[in-house]
């Protein structure tokens, strides 16, 4: 992964122009994740971390918040970065999102086909997650025996998609979800009918 340290506060940044490699350095900030290329990975890093290194790398001192739009005079805390590419952690929810309402509109019982689909789907998901450091983890998790994908029901695959969930939620130190209640959580709904 290419986290970068604490302390370290530089990084090179390459460009290649046929054989001859150019490298500038910038400041980073802490914990920010670069890409393959080097440079900062904006699928990798959170919205605030990304607007602090793009306001560092354009040389201004003053936060984000402060910065206005090249074509407008609102600030940027006044204009919506809702229309903005996501972040990393916006990008995980939809993931999440999307990845457990596929296991909850699985056939209880799928046919053969369908089941080597589905696990080509989570390596072709994996290999293409926007975030490297996301996408080579997850490859990791789904080669690994425990993380090997379960695909012979709904009900499995309900249960080792949450499972895959929470080996993340665990890295990330977030709360582990009990996934007996997978198939509430995203498919029947809480059986308090909040969502009825």
């Amino acid at each position: 992964m290419a986290l970068v340290p604490d302390d370290v506060n530089a990084a090179s940044d390459e460009k290649k122009n046929g054989d001859v490699a150019t490298t500038t350095t910038q400041k980073l900030p802490k914990g920010m994740v670069l890409g393959p290329d080097g440079k900062p990975c904006r699928a990798c890093n959170s919205k605030a971390a990304f607007s602090s290194w793009a306001a560092m790398a354009k040389g201004k001192v003053d936060s984000p918040q402060t910065t206005t739009a090249a074509t407008s005079t609102p600030t940027t805390s006044a204009l919506s970065t809702d229309d903005c590419p996501p972040d990393v952690e916006t990008l995980g929810r939809s993931s999440w999102t999307l990845l457990h309402t596929i296991t909850a509109s699985y056939p209880p019982r799928p046919s053969p086909a369908l089941q080597r689909d589905t696990t080509t789907f989570l390596s072709l998901f994996a290999q293409l997650y926007p975030c490297w450091t996301c996408a080579e983890d997850f490859q990791k998790y789904i080669a690994s025996d425990n993380g090997r994908p379960r695909v012979s029901s709904r009900e499995e695959f309900g249960r080792w998609m949450c499972e895959a969930h929470n080996a993340v939620n665990e890295k990330l130190g977030k709360e582990r979800f009990d996934c007996g209640r997978w198939e509430e959580r995203w498919r029947t709904g809480w059986k308090d009918g909040r969502c009825d």
